[in-house]
């Protein structure tokens, strides 16, 4: 394998709030490393989990395409485009801040946390206008990856405003899965949860490898484990 730069999970930024406990892979608040400012246009992935009740009351956001995939529990959100949802396990919610919204985001369950990954990207341009969308994998085949997001929208993906394609597998113990990087891409692969091989490195819940092409990734799941995968410009 090529170029490929190990961000462990024990490393990454932690802030625990009592109601909410985030790990940071990229400087965020008031967790700052200027060697973790990002990777290409992806600049944020918080992995939280939220208590019973609680949450993030309502707030502003603008100029960033906010991703967030639901690991375990639900979650309420509201919007100031109009959209009330509670998306659960398995759900990708997509939105265009854009030109600005206002949303919060509640676990409304009274008895179970909700485990999520909140994902920032920057989008090609500013003044953007607002969008909602989303897609659930809950159900989609394991054992390969399944693309979530894509900037033309193509295979039926959540279509966002920047050249990334978000890949998402759900993979059990020595499935394999693999994925080519296209001359100038570069890779940014999450491990939600479980554990994984990609070549010689093992990675486990919460670490992440960065990738540069042209190169084949080849992933094997050493247990039941879920992956993103970031083909990014």
């Amino acid at each position: 394998m090529g170029t490929i730069l190990l961000r462990r999970s024990g490393e990454r930024g932690h802030a625990d709030h009592g109601w909410l406990d985030s790990w940071h892979t990229f400087s965020f608040a008031d967790y700052h490393d200027p060697r973790w400012m990002g990777f290409r246009s992806l600049r944020v992935i918080n992995d939280d989990v939220i208590q019973p009740g609680m949450g993030f009351g309502l707030h502003p956001h603008r100029d960033m395409e906010i991703l967030t995939y639901i690991l375990r529990g639900q979650l309420e959100h509201r919007d100031s485009m109009g959209n009330r949802r509670v998306i659960g396990a398995g759900d990708v919610q997509y939105m265009a801040a854009g030109t600005g919204i206002r949303h919060s985001e509640m676990n409304p369950s009274s008895d179970q946390a909700v485990h999520l990954l909140q994902i920032w990207i920057v989008p090609e341009r500013r003044g953007l206008e607002p969008r909602y969308a989303e897609r659930s994998m809950a159900t989609a085949p394991g054992g390969r990856l399944h693309l979530v997001a894509s900037h033309t929208g193509r295979e039926d993906s959540l279509a966002i405003h920047q050249d990334v394609d978000l890949w998402f597998g759900r993979l059990e113990a020595g499935d394999q899965a693999a994925h080519r990087l296209a001359p100038g891409r570069h890779a940014w692969l999450h491990v939600a949860e479980g554990s994984i091989r990609l070549g010689a490195e093992r990675l486990g819940a919460g670490d992440a490898a960065a990738v540069t092409g042209p190169e084949g990734l080849e992933i094997v799941a050493l247990e039941p484990a879920q992956v993103l995968l970031f083909d990014l410009a």
